[in-house]
């Protein structure tokens, strides 16, 4: 089995000129006393340019592995050899930086780039940015223990590498080298300059590997090298995430943690167009998962689409809790613990949740309850800048004063444990601490229905105390500053949240009215859902009556994968007759599935294709628009997609055949939303809509949008 492991570093900023960095990164060769796993190096190539701005030099490193004896001596070497291979361009003032390993390569294959450039924004500082991969195809049966100890090696080596340029900067500084100057274009003598030099080449293409140009390091030299770069560099300097920001912002992280956050911040922006999570935000996901960014992107990618079906991000501006809740409902914001953290109080045990649930519905509560998580969230920013350093969880004080077996009913614990479902979800690593105040007797049995809900490392986060253990010591004093203990603790702090109390019965609604309530409340989004069956594609009726109109989706692939089809036909389709599938839909909520096409018609004839088949899989969101040439009924058709057995090779791919098993029952869900737009609305011009139709190049070439197409469509996965 081969694992291969990738970092990908921050940007670290050097404030000092490329020129001198250069001057300190040269000092580290032949040996650098601060890396004494660094042996020697010797020349193996060297190419200067006639005018002196082009230096590439080959070394071969020796290195003195710290790795077990026995493993050594299995091995059968004492040293590693490594090549590094650096291309230094004194013009475009960059440094790039290869290497791989020589021993054992055709067991492990370890690759590193580097690269020294200018700051974008300031050309007297520098960047530096590191990435690499290794990969252990086989090493003995030991490869898990190699893979350990390349993992130690290279992370305590990413660590030093700062150090190693601050302590060579600082040996300049001690010899009165503060300055070096930047290179010029020698000046040539006139009489020649014309006749025996017809052109200069402006410098050999230097072999930049493909990572430089993927990662973004968006460096002229990269266009330099090959006249027509294949694809555009991916983002610019102002999108990464530098050492420094980190530090502040989001708190000291290993390397490979930060790597982790970089990676799959960067697979975000490639993927999810548009609007992307807060960096913390990221990386409570990462956190939730131990850090493994398979994990971590699964969970991320579903909170990102229930974000986006329940409107979350507009939760706060745009939701206005009703009376009830503002009134009855026991908890709100009280300043913030000793922390810094911000500070949620809830007076669970005054809080007649019964008749919460009955006036209102679970859908309210819920999304009250979301509302606190958000404004929880813009709280972390907030202390954030502050206190001048990382906060990104909240304390929550829950006072059980007055619970009693009112607070057991049933369809409310059902309610709380569905919110707390929600929230572990979506929320992950925003708890910080929660303490439990004045717990009654029956609190037990309510800590027995609620705990098997809430996630181990949020468990470890718990302080419970009963009756007033809270005073004395170990209680609330070491937590939260005696200034803004709540008045209804015995503190002399004014607490402004409301006191609960008991729901008049006349607010109660009937089973039914909440029942339309909380169905008004989930299709509130504009989205809606259609079930795709095999054989029963779902598809949508479009009359374009402006010949250069523009049909614009947005379309979410809840579960199994799907083909994406948009169709035109001069004459109206019949409406959809209701068949046995009908009857089927009938039963199964949102289970909306419509077939327009009639059997009898023949593509080409009755209707025609206008876009390429888009092959969508599961959990992509996929945004595209359709700029129409002929009025008439346009069909969008969201259909099954089944594997074929013969992609591109003979054989299926494992992976294929274990997801065409998993495919429950052959039914796909999607969420969409569709709306039509005159041209002389869509903003951006026509043109712009044309050359846009990138999304498609992340899939195979066959999918491709015909040139002469108007349309575009990206996708996330």
């Amino acid at each position: 089995a081969t694992m291969v492991q990738k970092y990908q570093s921050p940007v670290r900023v050097y404030k000092h000129p490329f020129e001198l960095i250069m001057a300190a990164y040269e000092r580290r060769f032949p040996t650098c006393p601060l890396i004494p796993m660094f042996v020697a190096s010797d020349t193996v190539n060297e190419y200067k340019s006639e005018d002196g701005a082009i230096h590439v030099i080959e070394r071969r490193c020796k290195l003195d592995i710290d790795a077990p004896r026995l493993l050594k001596k299995i091995a059968g070497v004492d040293y590693v050899y490594f090549v590094q291979k650096n291309s230094l361009n004194r013009r475009e003032r960059t440094l790039h930086i290869e290497a791989y390993n020589e021993t054992f390569s055709n067991r492990v294959i370890i690759n590193e780039h580097c690269s020294y450039t200018v700051h974008p924004d300031n050309e007297d500082w520098t960047c530096f940015e590191q990435s690499a991969s290794l990969d252990i195809k086989s090493f003995f049966g030991f490869e898990s223990t190699v893979e350990k100890i390349a993992m130690k090696q290279y992370t305590s080596n990413i660590k030093k590498g700062k150090e190693i340029i601050e302590y060579y900067l600082k040996q300049l500084e001690e010899e009165g080298i503060t300055f070096v100057p930047r290179w010029t274009p020698p000046v040539a003598c006139k009489s020649e300059s014309s006749t025996s030099h017809p052109r200069r080449p402006v410098s050999p293409a230097i072999n930049i590997p493909e990572s430089a140009t993927k990662e973004g390091s968006s460096n002229k030299e990269i266009l330099n090298a090959s006249s027509s770069p294949s694809e555009p560099t991916a983002g610019t300097p102002d999108d990464k995430l530098d050492a420094d920001y980190i530090k502040r912002y989001l708190g000291d992280l290993t390397p490979m943690q930060e790597s982790c956050l970089i990676r799959l911040r960067q697979w975000l922006q490639e993927t999810h167009k548009g609007k992307i999570p807060k960096d913390e935000h990221i990386l409570r996901f990462l956190r939730a998962r131990d850090f493994n960014i398979d994990k971590a992107r699964e969970i991320l990618c579903q909170s990102l689409t229930w974000r986006k079906q329940h409107q979350v991000d507009y939760i706060l501006d745009t939701w206005n809790p009703p009376q009830v809740l503002q009134d009855y409902y026991a908890g709100g914001w009280h300043h913030h613990d000793k922390d810094g953290r911000p500070l949620y109080v809830l007076r669970l045990g005054q809080m007649d949740t019964k008749g919460l649930v009955r006036a209102l519905g679970e859908e309210a509560l819920l999304r009250y309850v979301l509302s606190i998580n958000e404004e929880g969230l813009r709280r972390c920013e907030e202390n954030t800048k502050v206190f001048g350093r990382p906060i990104s969880s909240w304390t929550c004080l829950v006072d059980l004063e007055g619970l009693n077996m009112r607070h057991l009913w049933r369809p409310g614990v059902k309610a709380l444990l569905r919110i707390i479902e929600v929230v572990e979800a979506n929320y992950p690593e925003t708890l910080g601490r929660l303490l439990i105040l004045r717990a009654p007797r029956v609190f037990p049995v309510l800590w027995t229905l609620v705990s098997p809900f809430i996630d181990d490392n949020t468990r470890k986060k718990f302080l419970i105390y009963a009756g007033n253990d809270y005073q004395g010591p170990g209680g609330l004093l070491d937590y939260i500053d005696k200034e803004i203990i709540p008045d209804f603790l015995g503190g002399e702090c004014m607490c402004e949240v409301p006191e609960g109390g008991l729901v008049p019965k006349s607010l109660y609604r009937t089973a039914e009215e909440l029942e339309n309530e909380d169905i008004k409340l989930w299709t509130e989004t504009i989205y809606q859902s259609a079930s795709v069956f095999k054989g029963a594609p779902h598809e949508v009726l479009i009359q374009i009556v402006d010949a250069s109109s523009v049909i614009t989706w947005d379309f979410d692939v809840c579960k199994g994968d799907i083909v994406f089809n948009i169709f035109h036909s001069k004459r109206a389709p019949q409406p959809p007759k209701k068949d046995s599938l009908g009857a089927h839909s009938i039963t199964s909520p949102g289970g909306n599935n419509v077939q327009l096409i009639d059997k009898v018609w023949q593509l080409g004839r009755d209707y025609s294709m206008v876009e390429s088949p888009l092959i969508c899989k599961e959990g992509e969101s996929v945004q595209g628009s359709h700029v129409t040439r002929w009025p008439g009924f346009y069909i969008l058709q969201w259909k099954f997609h089944s594997m074929p057995a013969c992609a591109t090779t003979n054989l299926p791919r494992v992976d294929d055949v274990l997801a065409s098993l998993q495919v429950s029952s052959h039914k796909c869900k999607v969420m969409y939303y569709t709306e039509v737009i005159g041209s002389e609305d869509f903003r951006g011009s026509m043109t712009s809509l044309e050359s846009s139709h990138s999304g498609f190049s992340q899939l195979s070439a066959a999918t491709t949008s015909s040139s002469q197409s108007h349309s575009s469509s990206m996708i996330s996965r």
